[in-house]
C-alpha cells in the first residue's frame, strides 16, 4: 500500500513536470526568469555596493548615459532608465537604437533592422520628437545627427540634423552605397578605438561630428565636409592601399611585401586641394598581419590621432593632422588607450597605468596596479581600469588622476558619465557614482578638472596639448 502511494506521487511529479514543460514551451508562463531574478537579486553587482541596481530584460547591447537618463540597448527593446534611481522611464520594442546630443539635450534615435526610417525619442518622456519612414541608416554624434535616403541604388542623399532639430543643417548628395546600410552607425573610413577587455567600446558615448567623413562607395570614397556638406573629395583608392579620414586628413596607408616583411609608408593630404601634408616611412599602424600584407584593419586612434608602430618596435601617438609625434614610447611600454589630449599606458613590468599628455616627456600621474592584465579605457569623464585578480575596477579622472571610485566587483563597464559610471553582468545593471563630482543641469560635467573639457573633436588650435 505504501508503495502504491509512493508511485502515484511519482506520477503525478512527472505529470506535473510534463504540464510546467508545456506552459514554457508555449509560452503561456515560464517561472524560470522570476526564480533567477529572486536568486540573483541577493548578489551586489559591486562591493561597495552601488546606488541602485536593477534587472533589464535581457543582456544589454549598449547603455549610453546623457543626462539624468541612462539608455539601455536590447536585442529587441530600447528603453530608458533613471540615472537616480534606476527605474524603467519608458520601453520601445525596436532592433536598434543610438544617442546623439550630449546631456539632457540629447535624444535617442531608434528603428527597425532592414526597414527603412526611425523615429527620434526624447530620453526623459520616450515621446516621439521626430519619425522619419524613408532613411536607411543614422550616425549618432555629441553634436549632430546625420541620415542617409536613397531613390535608388545609385542616388543617395546625406542630410545633417541638429539633435533635435527639425529641419536639416545641410544635405549632400551620395552617388550611391556598395553595401547595405540599414541601422546605426555603419561603419566609415575612419580610426577605430583600442578596445579593453571588461569595457564596453562605445563605453565614452557618442564623440564629436569630425570635420570630415569618408564614405566608402562602390569601390569608391566621397569625402564630405562637416560643416556645411560640401563634397572635399571623390577618389578611387588603389586595391592593396588602406584609408581613413582622420584628423581632418585623408590618412593613407601603402603596405609592400618584401624580403618576408612588410614595409609601410603613410601619407597624410588635405582632401580638398590634394596637396601631401605630411608622410612617414615605416610606421606600422597594424592595419595588415602576414607576409602578404593583405590590409583589412582600419587604424587606431581617436579623432585626431593615430596609433602605431615605429621601425624601432616602438609604439608611437602621431597626430593625424600635422604628422607630429605626439608620444613616442619607450622599450616594453604598451598604450592602453588614447583620445585627443593623453595617453594611457602599461610600463614593461605591468605593475602600473601611466597618464601622459602629449608634448610633455614626463608622466602627467602614475598609478599602481595588481593586475599586470589590467585593461584601461580613457573617456572625457574617467580613465577606468579593470582588474582581474583581483576584480577591481577603478576610475581616475583624466586631467589630474584623482581617484573618483574603487569598488569590487566582476561586472562589466557599459558607460562613464560626467558623475559616474553604468557597469553590469548578465541581466543586471548598476550605477556607480564618483566621489566628489557632480553634474550640470544640462547633465555635462562641472568644471572640476575631471577632464580635457572641449578637446576630443575636430581639430582646434586651443586644443594644443598641455605642456
Amino acid at each position: 500500500m505504501a508503495k502504491g502511494t509512493a508511485g502515484g506521487r511519482a506520477g503525478w511529479v512527472v505529470a506535473g513536470l510534463i504540464v510546467l514543460v508545456v506552459l514554457v514551451a508555449t509560452n503561456v508562463w515560464n517561472p524560470f526568469p522570476d526564480m533567477w531574478e529572486w536568486v540573483s537579486r541577493t548578489r551586489p553587482l559591486s562591493s561597495p555596493d552601488t546606488a541602485w541596481q536593477q534587472s533589464v530584460g535581457g543582456q544589454p547591447k549598449s547603455v549610453t548615459i546623457t543626462g539624468s537618463v541612462a539608455v539601455v540597448e536590447q536585442g529587441t527593446s530600447v528603453e530608458g532608465r533613471s540615472l537616480g534611481t534606476g527605474v524603467r522611464l519608458w520601453k520601445r520594442e525596436v532592433n536598434w537604437g543610438a544617442v546623439a546630443g550630449e546631456g539632457d539635450n540629447a535624444v535617442v534615435v531608434v528603428g527597425e533592422l532592414l526597414k527603412k526610417g526611425y523615429e527620434v525619442i526624447d530620453p526623459r518622456s520616450g515621446i516621439v520628437w521626430r519619425k522619419d519612414t524613408q532613411a536607411v541608416a543614422v550616425w549618432t554624434y555629441r553634436d549632430a545627427l546625420l541620415d542617409v535616403r536613397c531613390s535608388d541604388a545609385k542616388d543617395c542623399t546625406l542630410s545633417a540634423w541638429e539633435p533635435r532639430g527639425t529641419k536639416p543643417r545641410w544635405t549632400a548628395e551620395l552617388p550611391g552605397v556598395g553595401f547595405v546600410l540599414f541601422a546605426d552607425n555603419p561603419d566609415l573610413l575612419d580610426a577605430k578605438p583600442l578596445t579593453a577587455r571588461g569595457i564596453a567600446g562605445d563605453v565614452a558615448g557618442p564623440v564629436v561630428l569630425p570635420s570630415l567623413l569618408g564614405f566608402p562607395i562602390d569601390n569608391k570614397v566621397r569625402v564630405v565636409d562637416t560643416s556645411d556638406g560640401r563634397v572635399a573629395r571623390d577618389f578611387e583608392p588603389e586595391r592593396e592601399d588602406r584609408y581613413a579620414v582622420v584628423g581632418g586628413r585623408l590618412v593613407r596607408v601603402e603596405a609592400r611585401s618584401g624580403d618576408g616583411t612588410c614595409y609601410f609608408t603613410v601619407t597624410a593630404t588635405d582632401a580638398a586641394t590634394d596637396r601631401q601634408v605630411w608622410q612617414k616611412e615605416a610606421l606600422n599602424l597594424r592595419t595588415a598581419s602576414g607576409a602578404g600584407c593583405t590590409q583589412r584593419d582600419d587604424p587606431n586612434g581617436g579623432q585626431n590621432v593615430v596609433v602605431g608602430v615605429g621601425a624601432n618596435g616602438r609604439e608611437v601617438v602621431v597626430d593625424a593632422y600635422d604628422g607630429r609625434i605626439l608620444w613616442l614610447g619607450k622599450k616594453g611600454e604598451k598604450l592602453q588607450a588614447v583620445d585627443d589630449s593623453y595617453a594611457i599606458v602599461r610600463p614593461e613590468d605591468g605593475k602600473s597605468v601611466v597618464s601622459y599628455a602629449y608634448g610633455a616627456s614626463r608622466p602627467r600621474w602614475t598609478k599602481p596596479v595588481h593586475d599586470s592584465k589590467a585593461q584601461t579605457a580613457i573617456t572625457p569623464y574617467a580613465v577606468v581600469t579593470v582588474q582581474e585578480d583581483p576584480h577591481r575596477i577603478t576610475a581616475w579622472a583624466p586631467s589630474s588622476g584623482k581617484e573618483l571610485v574603487t569598488i569590487k566587483s566582476e561586472a562589466k563597464v557599459w558607460a562613464v558619465g560626467p558623475a559616474g559610471m553604468i557597469i553590469g553582468e548578465g541581466r543586471h545593471i548598476g550605477y556607480v557614482p564618483f566621489a566628489g563630482v557632480t553634474s550640470t543641469p544640462n547633465g555635462t560635467r562641472a568644471p572640476n578638472g575631471t577632464g580635457a573639457e572641449g578637446c576630443d573633436g575636430p581639430k582646434e588650435p586651443q586644443c594644443r596639448a598641455e605642456k
